[in-house]
């Protein structure tokens, strides 16, 4: 079957950034076939469903290369209180959710990762395996990971570090069990990642077994580096150098891992990454709500590949890429650098590069999978449409965006969801954020909490 979309402004993605107007695009299986003129693309697949995107721009699809998916059900609380939060809770809300309720906030994200544009994330999260499944049938490509650690985190409270290799080891096992479970599962269109956690909670011995582990499945790896002054302040404190020289001391630092955040490196930190060829992912919306910036330019200048996430509590990467533009403009008070093509491939074929997936996707060229998502350009904040990648960057939101397809099938067309009830999943987690966080205090009535949880909507 082919489906060629006609009349429509094409944002290929490509090396040369080519945006085509009047342009056909089509699609045979789960590939790009075609791009070119409507006329020709038309001649050329005369049986094909015709698709009319006039008025329409076709985007490649977004890649989200760091999220946590089951955040949703913190949304509203905790972008508010710092990070680490100041709240004094002793456990995570997120560590008081039922089955169901992981499952439910889980596809909650990839409900608004779907209505934003993407089609392409990596989720990190304890016990994945869990809703590995819930995940795939929503139509996405995903790559999982399991989040590993092994310090004793009730001593990390009282500010002492202390590492056990049994809970390395357990660690490890269930990320192997999610590795030969999942990955290259549903005709490849699920992935698996490695995901030690941070330095400052993983010890030399778990470091150096993850990058085994990785090279020994040829898969990639991940990881939060210096996401926090708290965490630099540790690994000195228990190392005695920064957290990228104490990754660099073991073996760590390589060209399959993707580093997320690093908002506080020095210039010699990111000479290093650089020189390791490590992927960079940043995540611009979750450290504008924090009050910080990694330095994109001179990462990428030192040769990192740059791609985006979400992280917490929104998967809104339309969002992200705006706050990317405005974080890197304000931090080095530039008023053209970084440019809206510039954010479009930090999310679209950065992000594919990060991921080890630009021979599939992140762009719309021939013998790619079809991983795009179709914008109406005819609406009061976008229009005139006299530079369609600027005008979506700059003023886009996901609510202009009509149809998403990935490996070559609608997940949404025409405003619809295909692949999820909409309406289900969002009554159920709606229930489950207003009861997962009554449950925490409850649970813990003598902890200051400044908000007064209201009862669900519905």
């Amino acid at each position: 079957m082919t489906t060629v979309i006609v009349n429509a402004t094409v944002v290929t993605g490509d090396a040369g950034r080519t945006v085509r107007h009047d342009a056909g695009i089509a699609i045979s299986g789960d590939r790009v076939t075609a791009v070119g003129p409507t006329d020709e693309v038309r001649q050329a697949y005369p049986d094909a469903e015709v698709v009319d995107g006039r008025g329409k721009a076709v985007f490649p699809g977004l890649v989200n290369c760091h999220t946590h998916l089951l955040a949703t059900g913190d949304r509203g609380i905790l972008e508010d209180f710092g990070f680490p939060t100041r709240l004094t809770f002793p456990v995570s809300a997120r560590s008081l959710l039922s089955a169901e309720e992981r499952q439910t906030l889980a596809v909650l994200g990839v409900l608004e990762s779907i209505r934003s544009g993407v089609t392409c994330l990596l989720e990190i999260s304890s016990n994945v395996a869990g809703y590995a499944a819930d995940l795939a049938a929503t139509g996405l490509r995903l790559i999982l990971s399991e989040n590993i650690n092994d310090v004793d985190e009730s001593r990390l409270r009282q500010g002492e570090f202390h590492f056990d290799d049994g809970r390395a080891d357990a660690g490890l096992q269930r990320s192997a069990e999610l590795v030969e479970s999942w990955h290259g599962k549903h005709d490849g269109r699920v992935h698996c990642f490695l995901a030690p956690h941070a330095p400052e909670t993983c010890s030399p011995y778990l470091l150096r077994r993850t990058r085994e582990m990785a090279e020994q499945y040829g898969i990639g790896y991940t990881i939060h580096l210096s996401q926090s002054r708290e965490e630099i302040e540790a690994v000195m404190r228990v190392r005695g150098v920064s957290p990228t020289h104490y990754l660099f001391a073991n073996d760590f630092l390589g060209p399959d891992l993707v580093a997320a955040h690093c908002r506080y490196v020095d210039s010699a930190e990111i000479a290093l990454l650089g020189q390791c060829e490590v992927k960079i992912t940043n995540n611009a919306a979750i450290a504008a709500r924090r009050g910080a910036a990694a330095p994109v330019r001179e990462l990428q200048a030192a040769g990192c590949v740059i791609g985006m996430g979400s992280d917490n509590m929104a998967e809104d990467m339309v969002e992200v890429m705006r706050a990317g533009l405005f974080l890197e403009r304000v931090r080095r008070n530039d008023e053209v650098y970084p440019q809206p093509e510039d954010v479009l491939e930090w999310a679209t074929v950065g992000g594919a590069r990060a991921l080890g997936m630009e021979d599939i996707t992140g762009s719309l060229e021939v013998g790619k999978k079809a991983d795009l998502f179709v914008v109406d350009l005819l609406r009061p904040h976008l229009v005139p449409s006299l530079r369609a990648v600027s005008s979506f960057v700059h003023n886009g939101q996901p609510a202009d965006i009509t149809s998403v397809m990935v490996d070559g099938e609608w997940v949404m067309r025409d405003g619809r969801v295909l692949t999820i009830d909409e309406e289900d999943v969002v009554r159920r987690a709606e229930a489950a954020g207003h009861a997962v966080w009554s449950r925490l205090l409850e649970r813990y009535p003598n902890v200051p909490f400044p908000i007064n949880i209201p009862p669900p909507i519905v």
